[in-house]
C-alpha cells in the first residue's frame, strides 16, 4: 500500500463525515465503519463488500454508487433504510485519463431528524391554518349591536347578498364598523371556510402596492425573496378579498385590479406565467368615490364594478339607539378582559350618549377600555372623562353664565364668593359620592369639605 493510499485510508476512517469509496465495479474499497450505523445496527465492515450485493440485501435502498455506475454522472437520492432512517446520499464519479470511471467517492447525511421537524412544522402550519379558519369564522359570528332600523336593514341586506358573489361597497365614515360587516358577510357567505384576506389600501406604500397585491417572481428586484411570494389577491383566492379604504388605491393599480375583475387572471411581478384566481371582492371607503371620478382620481369603470351593492353605514351619531346597546357591550366585555368590576355613574352615561362620537364606535371601545384600565375606582365618574367629552352639554361658557346669573344682582364680594362656593359644592355633590373625592375635585381638603357643606347646611349623610 502506498502512502498516499495510507493517507487516504486514514481520512475515510477518522472523517466525522460518512465516506465510502468504490472501485469501477462497485466493490467498497475505502470506508469508515460508522457509516453503516445509519443503515444498521452497530458498527459493521463492509471494505471487499460489492455495492450491488448490499443492494440486493436491501442495506442500501436504493444504492447511490449503483446509480453513478450505470447513468455515468454525479448522483443525488433520498435512502430510506432499515432502520427507518432518512438519508441524503451524494456520489460523484472520478475518471482516469480514457474517460472512464475508475472510482466512486459517496457521502450519506442522516437527514432523519429534519424531516420529522419539517413534517412537524408543516402539520403544525396545517393545524395554524385551521385554528386561523376557525378563529375568522368565530370573529364573524359575533353578533352585530344595534337597535336603530338602519341597522336592521343593513344586517337584512347582508344575509340576503351573503350568499352570492355580487360585490358589495360599504360606504361611511372611519370607525363604524365597516371591517365587522365585511367579515360578517364573509361568514354568512359559501366561501366561509376559505380565507378572509383584509387589506387597508393606506398601510401599503405605493412604490410596494402592485408587488403586494398581485406577488412576484424570484429576482423580480433587489430584496424579492428567493422563491417569489404570492399577492394578497393570490390568498384570496377561493375566499374573500376585503379591500378597506379602496379610494386611496392608486390609479395604477386600480387598472390591474378591474382587468383582475374581468378576467379572473393576472401575472405576477416580473413573471409571464398567467395564474387563475376566483375570489369575491369586498371594498370599503369614507371618500365620496363619485366625486373622485368627476376629479380623474378614480376610474368610472372601477366605480361601477365595485357598486353593485352599496351599504351606507351611518355614523354613530346618527343611530343614538344603539350607543347604550355599545356602551353596555364594551363595559362588559373589557370588564371580563381585565377581569375587573367597573361601573359608569349615571351621569357618566349621560354625557357618553350625548356626544358626538367623531371616531365611532372605534372611538367609543377604545375610550371605555381606557376608562376601565385607568380609573381606580369601582365607580367611573366624570373626572375621569377627557375633555372632549366633558365640554359636551356642559361648557365652560355654560358655567360663566350660570355664574353670571348668580350674582347680577350682588355687589357685595363676600356674598358672590359665598354663592359660587355654594354653586361649585352642589356640582361636586352630583359627580362624587365621598367627601374625598368632593376634596379632590375641588382641589381642597377633606376637613375644608366638611366644614364648608357644613356652613352652606348641606345634607352629610351620604358624603361620610
Amino acid at each position: 500500500m502506498s502512502i498516499a493510499e495510507i493517507i487516504l485510508e486514514t481520512l475515510v476512517k477518522t472523517s466525522n463525515n460518512n465516506i465510502t469509496i468504490t472501485d469501477e465495479k462497485g466493490v467498497i474499497l475505502y470506508t469508515n465503519s460508522e457509516h453503516w450505523t445509519v443503515y444498521e445496527d452497530g458498527p459493521k465492515e463492509y471494505i471487499g463488500k460489492s455495492i450491488f450485493e448490499l443492494q440486493e440485501l436491501g442495506i442500501l435502498t436504493p444504492s447511490i454508487t449503483a446509480k453513478v455506475l450505470t447513468e455515468q454522472k454525479p448522483i443525488q437520492i433520498m435512502q430510506n433504510t432499515k432502520k427507518g432512517k432518512i438519508i441524503m446520499s451524494t456520489a460523484y464519479p472520478i475518471y482516469n485519463d480514457k474517460g472512464e470511471i475508475i472510482r466512486v467517492i459517496s457521502y450519506a447525511l442522516d437527514r432523519t431528524e429534519i424531516s420529522s421537524l419539517q413534517a412537524q412544522y408543516e402539520q403544525l402550519e396545517r393545524k395554524l391554518k385551521e385554528y386561523q379558519i376557525e378563529m375568522e369564522e368565530l370573529k364573524g359570528r359575533e353578533d352585530i349591536l344595534y337597535r336603530s332600523k338602519e341597522m336592521q336593514q343593513i344586517a337584512k341586506t347582508i344575509q340576503r347578498v351573503a350568499p352570492t358573489d355580487a360585490t358589495v361597497l360599504m360606504l361611511g365614515e372611519s370607525g363604524v364598523g365597516k371591517s365587522m360587516l365585511a367579515r360578517k358577510l364573509h361568514t354568512y357567505s359559501n366561501r366561509h371556510k376559505k380565507p378572509f384576506i383584509e387589506v387597508n389600501c393606506t398601510t401599503i406604500p405605493a412604490s410596494l402596492f402592485e408587488s403586494e397585491m398581485f406577488g412576484y417572481e424570484s429576482g423580480s428586484f433587489t430584496g424579492a425573496q428567493k422563491n417569489g411570494k404570492p399577492g394578497l389577491i393570490e390568498q384570496a383566492h377561493e375566499g374573500t378579498l376585503f379591500l378597506d379604504e379602496i379610494g386611496e388605491l392608486p390609479l395604477s393599480i386600480q387598472a390591474k385590479l378591474l382587468k383582475v375583475l374581468q378576467e379572473k387572471k393576472f401575472i405576477r411581478v416580473g413573471g409571464t406565467k398567467e395564474r387563475h384566481v376566483d375570489f369575491r371582492l369586498v371594498t370599503a371607503t369614507n371618500k365620496n368615490l363619485e366625486e373622485m371620478v368627476q376629479k380623474g382620481e378614480f376610474r368610472l369603470d372601477l366605480f361601477y364594478r365595485l357598486h353593485v351593492i352599496p351599504l351606507s353605514i351611518p355614523a354613530l351619531r346618527d343611530r343614538k339607539e344603539d350607543i347604550s346597546l355599545l356602551i353596555n357591550h364594551y363595559i362588559e366585555l373589557m370588564n371580563k378582559k381585565y377581569k375587573t368590576a367597573k361601573k359608569l355613574h349615571p351621569s357618566v352615561f349621560e354625557k357618553l350618549l350625548n356626544y358626538k362620537w367623531p371616531g365611532n364606535v372605534r372611538e367609543l371601545e377604545n375610550l371605555l377600555e381606557r376608562l376601565v384600565l385607568t380609573t381606580e375606582e369601582p365607580i367611573i365618574r366624570q373626572h375621569s372623562l377627557p375633555t372632549s367629552i366633558l365640554g359636551e352639554g356642559s361648557t365652560h361658557e355654560e358655567d360663566i353664565s350660570l355664574i353670571e346669573n348668580l350674582i347680577t344682582e350682588e355687589t357685595n364680594l363676600k356674598t358672590v364668593l359665598d354663592l359660587v362656593e355654594k354653586w361649585m359644592l352642589e356640582k361636586a355633590q352630583k359627580q362624587c359620592k365621598s367627601t374625598y373625592e368632593i376634596a379632590k375635585y375641588l382641589g381642597i381638603s377633606q376637613p375644608s369639605v366638611i366644614r364648608k357643606l357644613k356652613k352652606h347646611k348641606e345634607e352629610l349623610d351620604n358624603f361620610q
